[in-house]
C-alpha cells in the first residue's frame, strides 16, 4: 500500500500480469470465466462513515464472497496496525481471518478495495492457482481480482495529488487499468462508470490505449502499416532461412516463424485476449481460433 509515498506508474509488471490471464483461464476454462460477467456493484460494497465499523466490513467481506461462489467460506475481519494494506491466514477453512490496516478505520469506502484482494487469495488458495515467489503471485492475485470483476475497486482506490497519495495493490494503476480493459473487451462492460477517483480515469485510459496495442499487432488485420511491413520483412527472411529451425524471439515483436516439416512455414503469435499463443500456417489470409477462449482472430500471415 503506498500511502503518501511515490507511486510506480507504467506498465513494469505487463509479462507477469499477461501469464496471469492465460493461467486464469487455463485453470478455470472458458465456460467458468464467462459465469463472472457481472462485477461487483458498487451499492454491494458501499461504505458510510455512519455504518458500524465491523458489521460493515463483515457485510462487505459477505458480498465479495457471495461474487466469487464460495458459500461455505467465512471471513472474519478485524483491524490492527501494519505496513501492508491487509493480510489473510490462508487455512483449511472454512473460517479465514482477514487483517486490514488501521488507515481503513477512517477510509472506509476502501474497505471493499482492501477485501476484494484477500477474498481473491482465499479463491485462488481453493482453485490450488499460484505463481512462484511473493511478487509474482500478488500480481497474479490483482489480476485475478480485476479481471473477475472485483479489482475495479482497486483502481478507484488509487487517488494521488501534490500532497498525498494512495494506491493499493501490486500493479500500477495503468495495469489494473490494462486488465480492466481486457475484461471491458470480453463482457462489453465499461468499469469507468464506477469510478470516484479522477486518477483511476486517466490510468484506465493508459490501460485501454495498451489493451488496443494488443490487438493491433501482427499478423492480426488490424496491424498498422509500419507493424505489417516489419512481419512481411521478418517473413521473408524466415522463408529463405526455414533450414536453419525456428527462430528465437525477438524484443518488441510478438510473433515467431517456425518451419513445419516439409510443409508451410507457421507463425505464433499471442493471442490478444487471453494470451495463449496460437500457430498457424503462414498462407495469407487465416481465420483463427482460440482454443482456450475461444476468441476469432483474423489474420493475414
Amino acid at each position: 500500500m503506498a500511502n503518501g509515498g511515490p507511486v510506480q506508474h507504467g506498465f513494469p509488471h505487463l509479462e507477469t500480469v499477461r501469464a496471469s490471464i492465460t493461467a486464469l483461464y487455463r485453470r478455470l476454462s472458458y465456460d467458468t470465466v464467462q459465469t463472472f460477467a457481472t462485477s461487483v456493484a458498487p451499492a454491494d460494497v458501499a461504505f458510510c462513515d455512519t455504518d458500524d465499523l465491523h458489521l460493515g466490513a463483515q457485510r462487505v467481506a459477505r458480498e465479495l464472497v457471495r461474487h466469487y461462489r464460495l458459500p461455505d467460506a467465512r471471513l472474519i475481519v478485524g483491524f490492527r496496525e501494519m505496513s501492508h494494506a491487509a493480510n489473510v491466514e490462508l487455512a483449511a477453512g472454512p473460517e479465514y481471518f482477514v487483517e486490514l490496516n488501521d488507515r481503513f478505520r477512517t477510509h472506509r469506502r476502501d474497505i471493499g478495495a482492501a477485501l476484494a484482494h484477500e477474498v481473491t487469495h482465499v479463491y485462488l488458495h481453493r482453485l490450488g492457482l499460484s505463481f512462484p515467489g511473493t511478487r509474482d503471485n500478488e500480481i497474479l492475485t490483482d489480476t485475478v481480482t480485476t479481471y473477475l470483476g472485483a479489482g475495479w475497486l482497486l483502481l478507484d482506490a488509487y487517488r494521488e495529488d501534490s500532497a498525498s497519495s494512495q494506491k493499493l495493490g501490486y500493479l500500477t494503476p495503468e495495469e489494473f487499468g490494462y486488465v480492466l480493459a481486457k475484461r471491458a473487451q470480453v463482457f462489453a462492460e465499461d468499469p469507468s462508470i464506477w469510478f470516484t477517483s479522477p486518477q483511476a480515469y486517466t490510468a484506465y485510459g493508459k490501460g485501454v490505449a495498451q489493451a488496443r496495442h494488443d490487438e493491433q499487432q501482427p499478423p492480426l488485420t488490424a496491424a498498422g502499416w509500419a507493424g505489417r511491413r516489419r512481419y512481411a520483412r521478418d517473413r521473408r527472411h524466415a522463408q529463405e532461412h526455414q533450414g536453419a529451425g525456428p527462430a528465437g524471439p525477438r524484443a518488441g515483436v510478438p510473433y515467431t516463424f517456425t518451419p513445419d516439416g516439409h510443409g508451410p512455414l507457421r507463425v505464433s503469435f499471442p493471442c490478444p485476449t487471453c494470451q495463449q499463443r496460437i500457430r498457424v500456417p503462414v498462407k495469407g489470409r487465416v481465420r483463427a481460433r482460440c482454443g482456450l477462449c475461444r476468441t476469432v482472430l483474423e489474420c493475414d500471415t
